[in-house]
């Protein structure tokens, strides 16, 4: 039969993760209706916003934008824009 000694574990120690207190920002209803924005705005549905996604999301209000209009819109952001960025951004506006 095998022991019933506990092995002691090895875990890779992870580094802390910045922790973002947007949420706190803003109030319950608040958070739905920027929900709701950004899942219009996302139009492939991916989770994420990108540059075809703020393309699609413009010309459906008739605006024709331009690659480096898009371009610039997106370096607003330090990285992949998910809804805790979308958030983080709107925050510090």
């Amino acid at each position: 039969m095998s022991s019933k000694r506990a092995k002691a574990k090895t875990t890779k120690k992870r580094p802390q993760r910045a922790t973002s207190n947007v949420f706190a920002m803003f109030d319950q209803s608040q958070i739905q209706e920027f929900k709701e924005a950004f899942n219009m705005i996302d139009q492939n549905r991916d989770g994420f916003i990108d540059k075809e996604d703020l393309h699609d999301m413009l010309a459906s209000l008739g605006k024709n934008p331009t690659d480096e209009y898009l371009e610039g819109m997106m370096s607003e952001a330090p990285g992949p824009i998910n809804f805790t960025m979308f958030l983080t951004m709107f925050g510090e506006k």
